[in-house]
């Protein structure tokens, strides 16, 4: 991308510079500069970047993007060999400079959104599309208003694009969608995950519905057993193309004969591929990681790849070798013989549902669940976390430890069986010591929190 495409799409002044300058990798942190990037001062809410741009150039930045600041004579002079770029605001100088640099792609785009499962059914389908095609996908969790422009910035001599789209707010997705451009969509699911902020699983499946709005034709893939794209998908199934997988409900794609095992999983997709005349398609399909909810990931990427002429036999290949994000049920054997199920990064009640099933299917000698609390819930904080203690009672847990101001409703309704012994902890410090003089070999203990509450601390002591 040469600097005169950035000074014409953000509106940019040159400070200093060759307009004729081509530069393909943007960074907006100092510590990870490379020798040629530019550098974009992004500033939020605890720290200003676009101070840092001296220390930026002297790194090995080629030019910077900044806002409100002062440039002496003696810093032009010295970096006058570099180019400096003043705009009026630097992250709505990263939204045109990543819009533009996805319009020189013509390439499948797959945005995957939901209340749960968004980043692993991202790698899955990731996982299949790579079979086919050189894909960019989105790394980690960085789904949001900057990790998404940043992830466009990549773009390379890529054939295709799986990224995903957080939000907490209305519009947060709309503005996403707007950049990415995504020529098909997933909506894996509508939960309760910030409903504090949204006030009800109604405007979730708005904000979640935005990701249609930057769509040229939209084309959304669904699960419809969730009862609200369910009901959605019955309302609209007639005026836009959307695609559906699932298990319970009729789909167009549906998991049979599924044998669920601790580390695995197997089942048959079977699609309707013409409801006329009743031909159908089987594919027997091996995930190498258990739990329903992957059987989901997998039915939907599955689809994906249908829809992108990706052979059965690349799909296939493609979901029995896909890798899970790290902090998302990762699985480890302890130096006692414990096993731990690390699922610390974050927790909706959906989540912490599946959770619960999965460490239930666990064979060991007592399975173990520390669970913390679930944020940005609102008024249903109560109401969730109670749920979350009555899943506990569900699955039979047999010891339950908990810390978090909200987590004391989870041990009440746990309480409320005889069979389970509940501990509450006042900080993480606490759990570690009360794990490490109970855990003993052939234990399976899950750990579950929404990110905040730093549960991934206490994995990472064990």
């Amino acid at each position: 991308m040469k600097i005169s495409d950035i000074l014409k799409v953000t509106k940019g002044k040159l400070i200093t510079g060759n307009k004729e300058f081509e530069c393909e990798n943007f960074s907006k942190d100092t510590r990870t500069i490379q020798k040629g990037d530019i550098y974009i001062g992004i500033k939020g809410e605890k720290f200003d970047g676009n101070q840092f741009w001296k220390q930026a150039l002297d790194n090995g930045a080629e030019a910077v993007i900044v806002q409100d600041i002062e440039i002496t004579k003696d810093e032009l002079e010295k970096y006058s060999s570099k180019t400096i770029i003043k705009v009026e605001d630097t992250l709505e100088a990263l939204y045109e400079i990543a819009r533009y640099k996805r319009s020189l792609y013509n390439i499948p785009v797959v945005a995957v959104t939901g209340s749960v499962g968004k980043t692993s059914t991202k790698d899955i389908i990731a996982s299949v599309v790579s079979t086919k095609y050189k894909t960019l996908k989105t790394e980690g969790n960085n789904n949001n208003n900057i990790g998404l422009p940043f992830t466009i910035l990549k773009l390379k001599d890529h054939e295709a694009m799986v990224i995903e789209m957080g939000m907490n707010h209305l519009g947060e997705i709309s503005l996403l969608t707007s950049i990415a451009k995504p020529t098909l969509a997933v909506i894996t699911n509508i939960g309760t995950s910030h409903i504090g902020n949204l006030g009800s699983r109604e405007n979730i499946l708005k904000a979640k519905l935005e990701i249609l709005e930057g769509m040229k034709t939209p084309k959304v893939i669904i699960n419809n057993d969730n009862d609200l794209l369910h009901k959605w998908y019955e309302e609209n199934k007639n005026k836009i193309e959307i695609h559906t997988f699932g298990i319970l409900n009729k789909s167009e794609i549906v998991a049979q004969n599924m044998n669920l095992k601790e580390e695995s999983s197997e089942f048959i997709a079977v699609s309707n591929l013409n409801d006329k005349s009743e031909e159908k398609n089987k594919l027997k399909i091996n995930v190498p990681v258990g739990g329903e909810h992957f059987v989901y990931n997998a039915l939907c990427a599955t689809e994906v790849g249908r829809i992108l002429g990706i052979s059965d036999e690349n799909i296939k290949n493609g979901i029995e070798r896909f890798e899970l994000t790290k902090k998302r049920m990762d699985i480890k054997k302890l130096q006692n013989g414990a096993i731990l199920i690390n699922d610390a990064y974050n927790a909706s009640y959906e989540s912490m549902k599946v959770s619960l099933e999965f460490l239930a299917k666990h064979t060991g000698t007592r399975k173990i669940a520390v669970l913390g609390d679930m944020f940005e819930l609102g008024e249903y904080s109560e109401e969730l976390h109670r749920n979350v203690g009555k899943e506990v009672v569900k699955n039979n847990i047999d010891i339950l430890i908990c810390a978090g101001e909200n987590s004391k409703y989870i041990i009440e309704e746990a309480q409320k069986s005889p069979n389970i012994q509940t501990y509450f902890m006042n900080n993480n410090e606490q759990i570690v010591e009360n794990l490490s003089q109970k855990l003993r070999k052939g234990d399976v203990v899950l750990i579950k929190a929404s990110n905040g509450m730093k549960f991934f601390e206490i994995c990472q002591k064990l």
